[in-house]
């Protein structure tokens, strides 16, 4: 006969296993697989009890403050949950919840935790953060509850990997932030900081902040002004360190092409007289989320390449990203241009200016 102060019977994977460096918070479904149910999760958490609640259907199993990281994988698992039946009214079919942090994981980590955990210098330590950003699909019916606060998005990025946990790439992460930042010190450091730390390239965080409609904030195109040109400096430091470490001969750096008596045929970043090859650095990136002013600064570039080229002038173009992740590879192909000058025409006579 069955007695209802009868505790629930345990699985053979005891919920000791979960001591020591294990984080010990786990989710009401992950609780039922040990065999403890609701209810007898709730009893464990009345004041004296061995547990807490640290958020909706998630439990610490000990008292005293949770840790960061426990705080982290709670949040995730909060954003992950489902209700019994694996779907919620509104919600698009799903698989029953999953361990926070697997590879199927349907929230990551954003905003200033996520930079936190990337290691940005200037973002906030976990301690002392009043919420945790959590990205989910738009179509998931969730609330902010306690310390976790709900992002929405049509389409998640692809998480990367940070401490176990699926956390936000760094530009996506960056744009969460700054929609609730409004300290521009704080948001022109945070951004040029990004950059200078190899974490992402200039265009990819201006995209962010392009599609969540955030250049219209004076304080945040003032801080994308400061990041485009710290993105073109670590680019040109790029460039100079390409052609010393790789044996290319020294061009001469920044200068303006003329034709001679003529117009203003273009700026370039390094040129080589004797072999007329040049190397354009493309570190442009949309600036107040125009597409039809976009698209003419992309037409401009292109009728400048083409004009060049028409008098003989090789253009080579690269970009930051190009030159961060395959340096090697560019300063062959920026040789092979200078060695094929010998097999084209005579170039037109161009006037070389400092630019």
């Amino acid at each position: 006969m069955n007695n209802s102060s009868t505790p629930s019977p345990l699985s053979p994977r005891p919920l000791s296993h979960l001591d020591g460096a294990h984080p010990r918070v786990l989710s009401v479904a992950q609780l039922r697989e040990h065999g403890v149910g609701a209810g007898r999760a709730v009893a464990h958490c009345v004041p004296g009890g061995p547990w807490q609640q640290l958020l909706p259907g998630v439990f610490l199993l000990h008292q005293g403050p949770p840790t960061s990281q426990e705080q982290l994988h709670g949040a995730l698992l909060y954003a992950e949950r489902r209700p019994a039946g694996g779907v919620a009214r509104g919600d698009v079919p799903v698989q029953p919840a999953r361990p926070a942090g697997t590879s199927d994981s349907t929230a990551m980590i954003t905003g200033l935790a996520a930079l936190t955990l990337h290691g940005l210098p200037s973002a906030p330590s976990l301690t002392s953060l009043p919420h945790i950003d959590v990205l989910a699909p738009r179509t998931r019916r969730l609330r902010s509850a306690g310390f976790v606060r709900i992002v929405r998005a049509h389409a998640l990025p692809a998480a990367q990997r940070v401490t176990g946990l699926p956390v936000a790439p760094v530009a996506r992460a960056l744009a969460d932030a700054v929609a609730g930042l409004t300290d521009a010190v704080v948001v022109r450091r945070l951004l040029t900081e990004a950059v200078r730390e190899g974490h992402c390239e200039p265009a990819s965080v201006v995209r962010e902040l392009s599609q969540a409609r955030l250049l219209s904030r004076p304080h945040v195109v003032d801080a994308v002004d400061s990041l485009l040109a710290a993105g073109r400096a670590l680019a040109e430091g790029r460039l100079y360190e390409m052609v010393r470490t790789h044996g290319l001969p020294e061009p001469v750096w920044n200068v303006d092409l003329r034709l001679p008596g003529g117009p203003h045929l273009g700026d370039v970043d390094a040129y080589w007289p004797d072999h007329a090859v040049a190397v354009e650095l493309d570190t442009r990136a949309p600036r107040h989320g125009s597409a039809p002013q976009d698209d003419a600064e992309w037409a401009e570039c292109a009728r400048k390449r083409e004009h060049l080229e028409r008098l003989g002038v090789a253009v080579v173009h690269l970009t930051p990203r190009k030159l961060r992740d395959a340096l090697e590879l560019q300063a062959t192909v920026v040789r092979t241009a200078l060695l094929a000058a010998a097999d084209r025409e005579p170039p037109a006579r161009v006037v070389v200016l400092p630019r």
